[in-house]
């Protein structure tokens, strides 16, 4: 199966800046189905990204994101070609890791 998580990180100099898109549904439990019943909350609650070992971002999200959320965000500290880590756990189990090569 393939990832949920796209991600591309660059490095400038000093700064890395890394853009994901992740797939996931991110149900709030608030919305209704065609037969009017609630579709139950399902969402990512933690996002990480490490890179060499170490956290450099790291959101607990609840409902209020949406769909498919974009992230983008910069770092100090990485080079080219360091691996970087994705990671995300949502209320029901559910989980996703990727890595990607800072270019």
């Amino acid at each position: 199966m393939a990832s949920t998580i796209r991600v591309r990180a660059t490095s400038n100099g000093d700064i890395t800046e890394v853009q994901a898109l992740i797939q996931h549904p991110m149900d709030t439990g608030l919305v209704k189905d065609s037969k009017g019943e609630l579709i139950p909350a399902h969402y990512i609650q933690e996002l990480k990204f490490e890179c060499n070992g170490k956290d450099v971002f790291v959101a607990n999200w609840g409902t209020a994101v949406s769909k498919d959320p974009y992230v983008k965000f910069s770092f100090k500290g990485a080079k080219k070609g360091d691996d970087l880590k994705i990671s995300w756990i949502d209320n029901k189990g559910g989980s996703d890791t990727t890595t990607a090569k800072i270019s």
